[in-house]
């Protein structure tokens, strides 16, 4: 490496970048800002507007947009060596830039003859005339590859297959940029922008799909989709699927929580002061289905607790933390996959469908419990419907749920008939349902989901409302004795 150019938005590490190329040799072009942090770091440097003989301009609008510099990235070595020559123009080895920060302006609340300004343009077009002639030109993006740059600084340079990787990542970068300024500008005066483009990084092949005979990979570097095990077999398709649900309804809970998954709806849900008494509870409510299950939980896991678990098959935990000892009892089960629970990563929920997508956002919201029963709901109740409806808004539709104060008793997911799905979470109950709190993710368009969740032993029950027979709903109610809530508010998950 001859010459670099350097310019950058995000000043971190690019002093102690510049002196490294001049100690090996190479001679830097830079402007601004840049160059003042190389300045008073007493890193020598040509100016920009010294080289191309332009001054920058137009409040810093156009200072790198000449031929003396996209010609140096272009040029072709051995191709355009008399033209560039003929021309005054220097052969750029290494262009390191970054760029204004637009998407994190943007959510700054910023007007847009203000926003625009933080809309780069020539830094985009140096990093793709970069990228696009890698062959001779390394183009770095981002300030975690300056090691790399410093050691083929002392190496002699890139090989072509790095330089083609540091195009990759450049070309990637660029069209994340892009993308936030066109769903910002899509999205003015919008819900949702008419155009919406995405981009997910840090790509991870899956030994297959769903199953054997699809082809898998995950993306994203946060959240769920960012977590690697800390011991056992890599994660599959139907682990992040499973793991992601049982991780957003563990959310929903304060105090210390177990929950159980099994095929993407909840198996056994329980809450409780000890972590190892709460997980019994919840592997305890449907524990054929927790056999081969995700156990999501929100305190730190004691030895005691890891034991308890380590006593079935469980094919995924997560939870903030592990104790030593508790790690220790986990490594006698080697496949069993051992992940910490992650900061939250909200995002828009996508879903592909032939030909397109859908796209959803829950925003925050406050649901308004509304008692239209005569009889309002005990204290012991009113927890037991709360615990009963967290689980049912996150359990695959028609859901409905029974529950206790401190857990889950019979859960009946994903059925095409309301009464079928109550029918099958009484068939799973383990304990008596007497004094039991239903929770319906639907309206009951009639009262017989009601009657057979009376019949079964409830005595509370909290749904939407909103059928055009809820009166004959609250008169079944009133008739069975039941304390009825409704929430307005649905929880479908198809």
């Amino acid at each position: 490496m001859q010459w670099a150019l350097l310019s950058v938005w995000e000043k971190r590490g690019i002093a102690e970048l510049g002196r490294a190329l001049a100690r090996n040799g190479v001679q830097i072009l830079s402007s601004g800002g840049t160059g003042k942090v190389l300045a008073a770091a007493g890193v020598p440097f040509t100016e920009v507007a010294a080289y191309t003989g332009a001054p920058e301009m137009m409040d810093g609008r156009v200072k790198t947009l000449h031929p003396k510099i996209h010609g140096g990235l272009l040029g072709r070595r051995g191709t355009d060596d008399a033209v560039m020559e003929a021309h005054g123009i220097r052969g750029i080895d290494l262009l390191v830039v970054n760029l204004y920060p637009f998407p994190q302006m943007a959510g700054q609340g910023l007007d847009l003859d203000h926003l625009v300004e933080f809309i780069d343009i020539g830094g985009p077009a140096m990093i793709r005339a970069a990228a696009k002639n890698y062959r001779d030109v390394a183009v770095v993006v981002d300030p975690g590859d300056y090691p790399a740059v410093i050691r083929a600084a002392e190496s002699g340079g890139f090989s072509l297959e790095e330089r083609l990787g540091l195009a990759k990542n450049a070309f990637a970068m660029t069209a994340a940029y892009d993308a936030a300024i066109s769903n910002h500008l899509h999205a003015l005066g919008a819900r949702f922008p008419d155009v919406y483009t995405l981009q997910f990084r840090n790509g991870r092949p899956l030994r297959y799909g769903e199953n054997p005979h699809q082809q898998a990979e995950v993306y994203g570097g946060a959240g769920i989709a960012g977590q690697a095990p800390l011991q056992g077999k890599e994660m599959s398709y139907n682990n992040y699927l499973d793991l992601s649900s049982a991780v957003a309804l563990l959310r929903e809970f304060d105090e210390t929580a177990a929950v159980c998954v099994k095929h993407n709806n909840p198996c056994g849900v329980a809450v409780g002061d000890g972590l190892h008494d709460t997980f019994v509870e919840a592997r305890e409510a449907d524990p054929v289905s927790a056999y081969g299950g995700i156990v999501a939980l929100n305190q730190e896991v004691d030895g005691e607790t890891a034991k308890e678990i380590c006593s079935t098959f469980i094919e995924v935990v997560i939870a903030p933390s592990y104790s030593v000892p508790a790690l220790a009892e986990m490594k006698r089960k080697e496949n069993m996959r051992v992940l910490t629970l992650p900061a939250p990563a909200p995002s828009w929920e996508i879903r592909t469908i032939d030909g397109g997508a859908l796209v959803q956002q829950t925003p925050a919201y406050q649901e308004h419990w509304k008692v239209v029963s005569e009889r309002d709901p005990t204290a012991g109740e009113l927890e037991a419907l709360r615990l009963a409806w967290k689980v049912c808004t996150h359990t695959r539709s028609n859901a409905i749920v029974y529950a206790d104060r401190t857990r889950t008793l019979g859960i009946g997911a994903g059925q095409t008939s309301r009464v079928d799905a109550a029918k099958i979470a009484i068939q799973k109950a383990r304990r008596s349902l007497k004094g039991s709190a239903v929770a319906s993710d639907g309206f009951l368009p009639f009262p017989d989901t009601l009657e057979e969740a009376a019949a079964a032993g409830a005595t509370a029950l909290v749904q939407p409302g909103g059928s055009i027979r809820d009166a004959e709903v609250i008169a079944a109610a009133n008739r069975l004795d039941v304390a009825m809530i409704f929430t307005g508010t649905r929880h479908f998950r198809h």
